[in-house]
């Protein structure tokens, strides 16, 4: 094994500067995969009002490095806009190619989640694509996320009808 397959991810807040890395990322799995139902990656430009919204609501997004470059990033955004929803978020996570296998999934998703209670979020929830590949599912689920519904064909991509599954998350105990 090389060193660069034992580094450790290195997690931090996300900031302006990683936008452009950030949109990459998110541009690779847009256009290659079924796992996010945009059709069209987002510019920088995007990314940084969708930075902003998620840093004004108080909500965390973080980037995970891998021999000093951003290898994944994982923010929340609110769930819901009604005030009642404002201790409900739902989770974002993406790594790029490279980094899948290093840990780096596990490692931003437990600080993200510590982030979240930190904020004062109640609950936590994960949409996710159900593209037959189980890797989010499990990653969600090693994490205690559970699942608590599913929506049936409701997106079309790449030729075909997908599921999305609710998965949840409690932060604080009943």
């Amino acid at each position: 094994m090389s060193n660069s397959a034992a580094a450790k991810p290195v997690i931090r807040a996300a900031t302006a500067a990683d936008l452009r890395r950030i949109a990459e990322i998110y541009a690779h799995w847009v256009t290659t995969s079924a796992v996010t139902f945009e059709l069209t990656p987002p510019d920088e430009t995007a990314w940084r009002h969708r930075f902003d919204a998620v840093v004004a609501a108080g909500l965390p997004f973080l980037v995970a490095e891998l021999d000093g470059a951003v290898a994944g990033y994982a923010h929340c955004s609110p769930w819901k806009p009604r005030e009642a929803y404002r201790r409900t978020a739902e989770d974002s996570i993406y790594l790029a190619p490279e980094a899948i296998g290093r840990g780096a999934g596990g490692v931003l998703l437990d600080a993200l989640l510590d982030d979240c209670a930190a904020a004062g979020l109640r609950e936590v929830l994960a949409v996710v694509v159900d593209t037959g590949n189980a890797a989010s599912l499990e990653l969600h689920g090693r994490r205690g996320f559970t699942e608590a519904g599913r929506l049936r064909r409701v997106g079309f991509k790449h030729g075909r009808w997908l599921d999305t599954v609710l998965l949840q998350r409690s932060l604080a105990p009943e």
